[in-house]
């Protein structure tokens, strides 16, 4: 019997999903406005406990006019995480502002916060923090540094929906907070983002932005840069059904993660895996691993898993090993060792919302295979 190829992210589709869609072609409301979109809107951000959204094309939309509603001037600085997406760097660039990388934590992978203190000087306008593969930065020691001071907080949570710090969901402590719903993620538009806020006039402003920024007065008349990044009613329909199943999907994705680790665990095999703090509850976003010996790399593992029919994805490459950034001279020569090290040594395996319990057993039997030449 043919050996069936194991994704590494497979979408989770309601019956609902259908009917909200055929349900836009019925009625024809199709483009970028209609019920569904108001409907995910509201519904989304009062999940995120936050007033309002903004609807976007994907997560990195949102981050742009989430930087770019901040109105940052030449030479003001944003605190990001090395070890993170492009997409943070190109939207503090597109604002107009200057990119300071950070170090990550070597556990839960987001920006460490000793690394803030010391990169913040009288320039920074802005922290934007990234919850990494579902676990959350820590809020409380990122909000103590930042206290009495004006910086602002912004949070890019796309790979951790409904991930919690202390109980309370990530994407509601952020002056913005920003997310996507691309169709690896917890909850898929198949491309979309969102961007929430508590404040008025950011909210009006991100909505103008994403809009072209047609002027109120006079239709095709612009004061100002803006995009057309408006999300469809189709794919809010997409979202909104697939918010209506978001307790199920924390929960295969929690049970995977447990699983996984389980059987590796009792493997004993030279790598570290996934983790939680006490003080979090992630969302598991995808099954990350990292090889402790360095006798493998990332990329010789992946090859080796793919030969087998199992399908992997590397690490993020830290922000300061970019092509175009060092073309740009963007960064200075400031080290970033724990990046590096997941960047070289780190993938993730298979954690779509179809994974089932016999394939993570052959995954981590193959696994077990490779790294233990048995």
């Amino acid at each position: 019997m043919k050996k069936k190829f194991i994704n590494v992210s497979e979408p989770k589709l309601s019956s609902k999903t259908k009917d909200y869609v055929l349900d836009c072609i019925k009625t024809e409301w199709i483009s970028s406005s209609g019920s569904y979109l108001e409907s995910f809107e509201k519904k989304w951000a009062k999940y995120c406990n936050m007033k309002y959204a903004v609807s976007v094309t994907s997560g990195t939309a949102a981050l742009i006019v989430a930087l770019k509603a901040l109105n940052l001037k030449p030479g003001d600085e944003v605190i990001m995480p090395s070890f993170t997406i492009i997409s943070c760097a190109l939207a503090i660039i597109e604002a107009g502002g200057k990119p300071v990388l950070a170090d990550c934590d070597l556990d839960t992978w987001c920006i460490k916060t000793d690394e803030i203190k010391r990169k913040i000087s009288s320039r920074t306008k802005a922290i934007l923090i990234v919850h990494m593969f579902g676990h959350p930065a820590n809020i409380d020691e990122i909000k103590e540094i930042i206290k009495n001071k004006k910086i602002d907080l912004i949070e890019d949570a796309a790979e951790s929906h409904g991930s919690k710090f202390k109980n309370k969901v990530v994407g509601s402590f952020g002056k913005i907070s920003c997310f996507s719903f691309y169709v690896n993620k917890l909850i898929t538009t198949g491309e979309g983002g969102m961007a929430l806020t508590n404040d008025t006039s950011l909210y009006n402003k991100m909505k103008n932005l994403r809009n072209l920024a047609f002027n109120k007065t006079r239709r095709f008349s612009h004061n100002e840069i803006g995009y057309n990044y408006r999300m469809t009613n189709i794919q809010a329909a997409i979202g909104l059904s697939q918010l209506e199943k978001i307790t199920e999907h924390i929960k295969i994705k929690r049970q995977n993660t447990f699983l996984y680790n389980k059987i590796l665990t009792s493997y004993n095999l030279p790598i570290s895996l996934p983790s939680e703090k006490q003080w979090a509850k992630s969302t598991f976003w995808m099954y990350g691993i990292v090889l402790k010996n360095k006798k493998m790399t990332a990329k010789t593992l992946s090859r080796k898993l793919f030969d087998n029919k199992i399908e992997t994805r590397p690490l993020f490459l830290g922000m300061h090993e970019q092509p175009i950034f060092k073309k740009m001279n963007l960064f200075d020569s400031d080290s970033y060792p724990n990046t590096e090290y997941l960047s070289k040594y780190g993938l993730y395996l298979p954690s779509g919302l179809r994974l089932n319990k016999p394939k993570i057993k052959l995954i981590c039997k193959t696994l077990k295979s490779i790294l233990s030449g048995k």
